[in-house]
C-alpha cells in the first residue's frame, strides 16, 4: 500500500523542526541589492527554485538566478569561477576541490530517490524489477518487456512483447553518477563495463538533457524506461517501478523508504556521503544527498552574506516544502552539521 502522504508530511515536518535561530536568519545584506548566479544539478532544481523564489518574496533586494544545466556543468563553472555557487548530486572529489583556488564548502541541502520511470501501456500498476532485471535492461541484455527475468517477479501480469527503449542522460550528470554507482555496486558486469561516473558510455538507449529531458522522452515513448528524480516522476505522473533492494525486498517508491536509506548512513565530517546500496531491509535502493558548492572566500562581502542567509533559509523554513515537492527533508542532526559548515563561508 502507498503510504498516507498527508500523515507522512505531518510527521516529516515534526522531524525536521530546527531551532528558531535557524528559522529566523538575520539578513546581512540589509536592503542592498544583490544578485547571485548559480548553476548545476537538475535533480534538486524544483526545490532550489522554490526556495529562491520564496526567499526573493521575503527579500526583494536579493535575486538568485539558477540554471539547471546538470552536475557536470555545475562543477565545471564553479571551478572556473564563473558563478557564485554550484550544485551537484555527486559530491566533489579531493582532486576537484584542490582545483578551486578560493576553497570549497560542500553543503548537502536535501536528498531524494532516483527512480526508474517507465511508459508501458497495459503494464501492472506496481511493476517489479529485480536487481538482475534492471541492470540487464541498462546493459542491453534484456530487450523485451516480457523477458522471463521480468515476468518471473510479476506473477499474473500480462507483459507485452514490446521492445524496451532505454532512456539515459546526454549531459554530465550527478543523477547519472548516483545511478551508475549503484549499478556498479550490484552488478559485476556493470562495474567492469560502463562503470560509474557523471558521464558513461551506456551500451543502449537514447539520451535526454537533464531530468526534464529524460522525463519527457519517457512520457512520449511507449516501451521506454529511464532514470529520473522521484519528484519529476510524481509531478508528471510517470509510473515508477518497484525495485529489489539489498535485502531482497521489493520496495515501494516513496519518501519513507528513502528516509530509511538515509537513516542508516552517518554523515562524515566532510559532509560527503554516498549510499550505493543501502542495507536497511525497508530502504529504497537508490537514494542520494545533493550538494550546494560554495567558496570559502568571496571577494564581495555582500555576495558571501547573501549566500549564507539563503543557505540558512533553505536549512530552516525551506525544509518545510521539501516533502511536497518529492524530496526528503534533512534529519535534524544533518541540519545542525550543515549549519555549522556554513560558518566557513566568508
Amino acid at each position: 500500500m502507498r503510504t498516507n502522504r498527508v500523515a507522512y508530511l505531518v510527521a516529516l515536518l515534526a522531524l525536521v523542526a530546527v531551532p528558531s535561530q535557524w528559522q529566523r536568519v538575520p539578513v546581512a545584506h540589509a536592503g542592498e541589492s544583490v544578485t547571485l548566479q548559480g548553476t548545476g544539478a537538475t535533480f534538486p532544481a524544483p526545490l532550489y527554485q522554490r526556495w529562491f523564489s520564496d526567499y526573493n518574496k521575503l527579500h526583494p533586494e536579493v535575486q538568485i538566478n539558477y540554471q539547471a544545466l546538470g552536475s557536470g556543468a555545475g562543477v565545471k563553472q564553479f571551478t572556473e569561477g564563473l558563478v557564485n555557487f554550484g550544485a551537484s548530486d555527486a559530491a566533489m572529489t579531493d582532486e576537484e576541490i584542490a582545483a578551486v583556488k578560493d576553497g570549497v564548502v560542500l553543503l548537502p541541502m536535501t536528498a531524494g530517490s532516483i527512480v526508474l520511470g517507465y511508459n508501458l501501456p497495459g503494464a501492472p500498476a506496481n511493476l517489479k524489477l529485480s536487481r538482475e532485471a534492471y541492470a540487464g535492461i541498462f546493459l542491453g541484455k534484456i530487450t523485451k518487456w516480457n523477458d522471463p527475468k521480468i515476468a518471473a517477479v510479476n506473477a499474473g501480469a500480462k507483459l507485452p512483447d514490446t521492445p524496451i527503449t532505454v532512456v539515459t542522460r546526454s549531459d554530465g550528470s550527478g543523477t547519472t553518477f548516483v545511478f551508475t554507482t549503484h549499478l556498479a555496486a550490484i552488478n559485476p558486469d556493470w562495474k567492469s563495463g560502463p562503470g560509474a561516473g557523471k558521464s558513461v558510455n551506456f551500451p543502449v538507449g537514447v539520451a535526454g538533457k537533464g531530468n526534464p529531458g529524460v522525463t519527457a522522452l519517457i512520457k512520449q515513448t511507449p516501451g521506454s524506461i529511464g532514470y529520473i528524480e522521484y519528484g519529476y516522476a510524481v509531478q508528471t505522473k510517470t509510473p515508477m517501478a518497484m525495485l529489489e533492494n539489498k535485502a531482497g525486498k521489493y520496495v515501494d517508491v516513496d519518501l519513507p523508504s528513502a528516509a530509511r536509506a538515509l537513516a542508516a548512513v552517518e554523515l562524515p565530517a566532510d559532509l560527503r556521503a554516498w549510499l550505493p546500496d543501502p542495507t536497511s531491509a525497508d530502504a529504497y535502493p537508490i537514494v542520494t544527498y545533493t550538494w550546494l558548492l560554495c567558496y570559502k572566500k568571496y571577494a564581495d562581502p555582500k555576495i558571501a552574506q547573501a549566500l549564507k542567509a539563503i543557505v540558512l533559509y533553505g536549512l530552516g523554513d525551506g525544509q518545510k516544502v521539501s516533502a511536497e515537492l518529492g524530496y526528503v527533508p534533512l534529519p535534524p542532526a544533518v541540519v545542525q552539521a550543515v549549519t555549522k559548515a556554513v560558518e566557513q563561508i566568508s
